[in-house]
């Protein structure tokens, strides 16, 4: 089956990664000591620099390294790469001094750094380009809309993925129509693959004749997975009450599984993050004092798992409380405050509600809970927005990392349409490794906010 995006790229990556940090070792014990390493020499320093690449690969992870959108952009990937290996170069330091299993002597880190930096740079920027490049498959899309748009304008506009179109059908007013349409572009362009939009009711009602062409060598895809897995997230035009009852997993005993490791993780984890929180508590309390006399809680309904509603804590970073109860204006009449923008961009005023995870109204992970009034609107304006409601929201979620445009404090259909998309997505695909990569890739943007 043709693959837009090279499902091993991530694991290419992570073992050409290794490959360099151990290399690295043995040129700098090379370096360190004018000669080959001996078996002995090496054997004294597996035990804390395995440790030690361990913890540079989920560095290095959470950075977003090993993401296929990455791929490898020359003249972007050199200072990228050198921003995380000064993460890992702190991350070293750190090592080297609480690990019970010291890298003596210091000289030899130092070196390690140097020598690793640069052969991460040769493997990115000259051998990994060579080793991911595959040659183009041609393709015809069918379908019409933005989404489909969307799609075809970004494969034929970047030269990571492996396919490329030539041409876009765009479904007749009948399917005799569309039938004719599609084998002239098919006979002329003489492509092997055709992406077609099945969840178009004229192109749906020719799938019998479409699928007729596997017998003639050609492969059909269909349009929503390929949306899905170049974007990460799910088409809302190709989402329907199929869609919801495929991927809801109630019935699914794997998920079931999922649900009750990740609640348990949910609880050792919130418990431990709240007891840590406690340490901002007082230094939260005096700034708001200082700025405002106010309280420094705010308490507000959202919407839960299923529809039911929660409450949720937060450390006041506006002028007041209005619950999202915005009247007929649609925005909010109170303002984020001096302090409350520190609270929000480095999201301390979200620290209280690690006990909203422990007590099990929130997740760590999952669609971040909605203020009921706005929900309501979105209810009505959005297909499908209750779909975000089947699991229960997150301090973290999918769509606060991918998606740019968060609406705040006013009603915005058309951010909050495209932000459900994602939401879907982690839907659809939640598991215990998707939850660790939202989390790692949340704690690396935080650092890049605090950084600025």
């Amino acid at each position: 089956m043709t693959s837009v995006t090279n499902p091993k790229i991530g694991l290419i990556l992570v073992v050409g990664d290794v490959l360099a940090y151990i290399s690295s070792l043995v040129l700098t014990l090379t370096v360190r000591y004018g000669e080959i390493p001996s078996k002995h020499l090496l054997a004294s320093h597996t035990i804390s620099f395995s440790i030690l690449i361990a913890v540079f690969i989920v560095v290095n992870f959470s950075a977003g390294l090993y993401d296929k959108q990455l791929t490898i952009i020359r003249g972007r990937i050199q200072g990228f790469l050198l921003r995380v290996q000064i993460i890992n170069v702190l991350v070293g330091v750190t090592f080297f001094y609480l690990a019970p299993v010291a890298i003596a002597p210091k000289a030899n880190l130092l070196i390690f750094f140097v020598i690793s930096t640069l052969i991460l740079l040769l493997w990115r920027v000259v051998m990994f380009p060579v080793i991911s490049s595959t040659r183009k498959q041609t393709a015809i899309m069918i379908g019409k809309g933005d989404d489909v748009e969307d799609l075809y304008s970004e494969l034929n506009n970047n030269q990571r993925y492996g396919l490329i179109f030539r041409e876009r059908v765009v479904p007749g007013v009948s399917i005799e129509e569309t039938l004719r349409l599609i084998n002239e572009t098919v006979k002329r362009t003489n492509v092997p693959v055709v992406v077609a939009d099945f969840h178009d009711r004229i192109v749906e009602s020719a799938m019998p004749s479409l699928y007729a062409m596997v017998f003639s060598g050609i492969q059909i895809i269909d349009a929503s997975k390929m949306y899905e897995t170049v974007f990460d997230r799910i088409p809302l035009s190709m989402v329907g009450e199929r869609w919801l009852v495929e991927n809801s997993g109630i019935s699914l005993g794997t998920r079931r599984v999922y649900d009750g490791l990740k609640r348990v993780i949910d609880v050792v984890l919130a418990f431990i993050g709240g007891v840590i929180s406690l340490v901002f508590y007082p230094f939260v309390y005096v700034a708001i004092k200082m700025e405002d006399n106010g309280p420094i809680f705010i308490d507000q309904d959202r919407v839960g798992k299923n529809g039911r509603p929660v409450k949720i804590f937060k450390f006041r970073s506006m002028s007041g409380n209005d619950n999202g109860k915005y009247g007929t204006s649609g925005t909010t009449s109170v303002e984020v405050t001096r302090v409350g923008r520190f609270l929000r961009n480095t999201r301390i005023d979200e620290l209280p509600q690690f006990w909203a995870v422990f007590t099990g109204q929130l997740s760590l992970v999952g669609p971040r809970p909605e203020l009921p009034a706005l929900a309501h609107v979105y209810e009505k304006d959005i297909p499908y927005y209750n779909a975000r409601h089947l699991v229960k929201p997150g301090l973290f979620g999918w769509a606060q990392i991918y998606h740019e445009n968060h609406p705040h404090h006013a009603v915005d259909t058309e951010d909050t349409r495209d932000k459900l998309s994602y939401d879907l997505y982690y839907i659809k695909n939640r598991s215990l490794v998707l939850d660790m990569k939202i989390v790692l890739r949340t704690m690396q943007i935080l650092m890049n906010r605090v950084g600025k």
